[in-house]
Parts: structure tokens; sequence; C-alpha cells
């Protein structure tokens, strides 16, 4: 019997999916960016990007996924544009308001505007439409759904799912905001709004980011795709911008806090606190990357609340276990950081190193002046924090009092399981 020919094997539909997805979510956020560029319109950009996916999604199992799959999308997302462009009776004007016509006596093939388009460094429109993605006039929870959309290459469901709010609130929220974007200049900010936008990106990422690292409600402790798509911005950002420490700074944060999520982690789902982890799980490579973030950061210049935060968790990330952790350290910075970033949040965790740095008195100290606090009237960790503290000093009873009201505060499910065996060992 003669060998089949492996180039007429048929390719594993399931396999061939999986490589769209990847591909999908590596490449959308370059591909819609240059897209903006060429057509002046983010949403149209989306659209032209994802007939590019329904295409792979028809051809790619049947001929198999090419070699340069980005470059594949981008090509087919093009020729696309250049037929919406085509189409376009006035294409003439359109081209105009994208900077890129120029009076010829012989008329231009549109074709040949898209390609010196999408030629230019892609690196700046990446960088452009992260900042559109955080426009001043959006809320939070927009800036938060339409960045995962464009940039993290989600749909509308991942997100929703991500969050637990209705697909259809995160749908509004990613219509409305993309009609705001459509009137928004594809340029960078100037001077001043440059650096306000900026922490609004910072800002953005890491809410991503925390919200895989620490679910606010649900069955998942953690949900670590969050944590890689807010992960894969964050080094798109250093890449672009290499000059800004907070930019490295965040970076630092998310690879070192990154590096626990597996510890995180007992058999069956469970949450494993800090003082109880496997350290040998631990991620040595991300801390590696986290640490040396963490340096370019402070080469730059002062470090900013991200770049304090990431040096807390160096120093966790060098300690061999709980007990060898310099706590003293770790509340000096926290001491600094709630000076240049006042946060309660911040200020509680503060508590917790000095409780561990000076006793559990001081820290008892610092989380009774938070207790009317109106920014942690609903959240859980401060009864914790406290139940803890009360618990290190033998008073059981508040202790245990405390761990239940924390119970019945947190919206998430596993944590509530802690809270409660917390009360339980009480």
């Amino acid at each position: 019997m003669t060998a089949a020919d492996p180039s007429h094997v048929s390719p594993d539909p399931r396999a061939t999916h999986r490589a769209i997805e990847a591909v999908w979510r590596m490449e959308s956020g370059r591909l819609i960016a240059g897209l903006t560029r060429v057509v002046g319109d983010v949403g149209l950009a989306e659209e032209l990007a994802q007939d590019a996916l329904v295409i792979a999604l028809e051809q790619w199992p049947i001929d198999g996924v090419p070699e340069g799959p980005g470059a594949w999308l981008m090509a087919t997302a093009k020729h696309r544009a250049i037929d919406q462009v085509r189409r376009r009776q006035n294409y003439e004007r359109k081209l105009q308001e994208v900077g890129r016509f120029e009076q010829s006596p012989v008329e231009p093939d549109p074709g040949d505007a898209v390609d010196d388009k999408l030629d230019d460094p892609v690196g700046d429109d990446l960088l452009r439409l992260i900042f559109m993605a955080c426009h001043p006039t959006l809320s939070t929870d927009a800036k938060v759904a339409v960045t995962l959309r464009m940039l993290g290459g989600l749909s509308t469901d991942e997100i929703a799912r991500a969050f637990l709010v209705p697909e259809s609130t995160v749908a509004q929220r990613i219509v409305r905001a993309k009609r705001t974007l459509s009137t928004a200049t594809f340029e960078l900010p100037p001077g001043p709004e440059l650096a306000g936008r900026l922490a609004a990106v910072l800002e953005v990422t890491y809410l991503i980011f925390n919200e895989g690292y620490a679910a606010t409600a649900g069955a998942d402790w953690t949900r670590p795709a969050l944590c890689q798509d807010a992960l894969r911005l964050g080094r798109i950002l250093a890449g672009l911008m290499p000059d800004q420490p907070e930019v490295h700074g965040l970076v630092a944060l998310m690879e070192l806090q990154a590096s626990r999520l597996s510890a995180r982690l007992g058999p069956d789902g469970e949450p494993v606190l800090l003082a109880d982890q496997d350290r040998r799980r631990w991620d040595r490579l991300l801390i590696r990357r986290g640490l040396a973030a963490l340096e370019r950061a402070e080469r730059l210049g002062t470090l900013g609340p991200y770049g304090l935060q990431a040096a807390i968790a160096a120093v966790h990330a060098e300690a061999p276990s709980i007990a060898d952790t310099d706590w003293v350290r770790i509340a000096d910075l926290y001491t600094v950081l709630v000076h240049v970033w006042p946060s309660p949040v911040a200020e509680l965790n503060r508590a917790v190193a000095v409780g561990r740095a000076h006793g559990p008195a001081a820290g008892l100290a610092i989380v009774d002046s938070l207790i009317d606090n109106p920014g942690l009237a609903e959240y859980a960790l401060l009864p914790a924090v406290r139940a803890d503290l009360l618990a290190q000093l033998g008073r059981s009873d508040e202790a245990r009092a405390e761990f239940e009201r924390a119970a019945t505060m947190t919206r998430n499910d596993r944590e509530r399981v802690v809270f409660r065996a917390r009360a339980d060992a009480v």
C-alpha cells in the first residue's frame, strides 16, 4: 500500500479552531489598530477584522493554518477594506480625511492607499488604539469592556462571563463606547492629556488583571485567562512606551503576582492563602521577568503606585517562607505607597504588614481607624483582616463574629467558604 501524501491529510478541526482562537487573541489588537487608521472608524475596523476571522474559520479547517497566520488575517482584512473603499462613490474625500490621498493626474487605486497605510509602523497604531480605548468620556466599565474586546480579542459573552454581568449589559457598553470612539481622532493625545490618559490605561489594565487574580464574585477564586489578557496588554504597552517607569512598574507587579496563581488553588480549586502556599509552585520565570521589569522601572525614575506595589510583591517573591519575609520593609513600602497614592485598601494592606512587623495590636489600631471609611463599607476583607488580628490577640469571640460578617459580605463563593472555615477554626 502506498503511504498517504501528508499534504492531503485533513487538518484536525479542533486543533485548528484552538489555533484560530489563539491567533485572534494575539493579533486582533494589531489588526483593528491598523484598520482603524485606514478607515478612520474603530467600529468599521472591528467589523473588517471580524470578517477576516470568519473567513479564517471557513478556510483554515480545510486548508490548514497558514505559516504566517497574523499576516494572513491582515491581508484578508486589507482586501475587505479595499472593497469597502471601492464601493464608496466618494472614496477620494474619505482618503483625504485619513491624510494619505494626494492630488494626481492619474486616478489612484484605493488598494495602493490601503497598502501604504498598513505598511506604517503598527506599534504606533496599537498605542493610539490603547489610548483611544481609554477615552476620558468613557466610564471605567466601558473602558474595560472595549479594551478587552478590541485589544484582548475577547467576545462579548466572554467579557460578560468574566465580570459576571449580563451579556446585554456588556454589549450596550461596547456599542456606546464605539459610538464615542467613532468621533475620536486616531492620534495620541497631547502633553498633559497623554499623562492623564496613561493613568487610565494602567488602571484599566490592572483592573482586568485584579479581577482575574481575585475574582469579585462567582464560583471561581481566580480567573487566570483574565490575568493573561492583562499581562499581554501590559507587555505591549511596555514595548510601545519603554521610557515610562510606571508602565514597567505595572508589568512587574502583574508578573510577580501572576507567579503565584497556580499555588493559590488547592487540588479541588479551593483557595490557598499566602501563608499556606507551597512556594515551590511559584513560577520562577515570571518572578525573574517581574524582577527585571521592576529594575527597569527603578532605573527610569522614582517608583509610582504600581512600582511600589511591585516592590512589595518582590519582597514576597524573594522570601523562602512567610516567617522569613521582611515584613518591616513591606510595612515601610506601604507607608510610602499610602503617601503617594492615598487608598483605604492600601491602608488596610499596610495594617496587615504592620501587624506582622510590629505585632497584631499595632495592626488592629490601623484597621479600627478604617471602620467608618465609606470606601470600605462593602469590602469583605476589612472584617476579615480585623478578625485575623483579633484571633492573634486571643479575642476569639470577636474574631469569630468578624469572620462571619466577612462571609456574609463577600460575593465570591470560594472566599465565603474560607471565611466560614476560619470562623469555625477560631
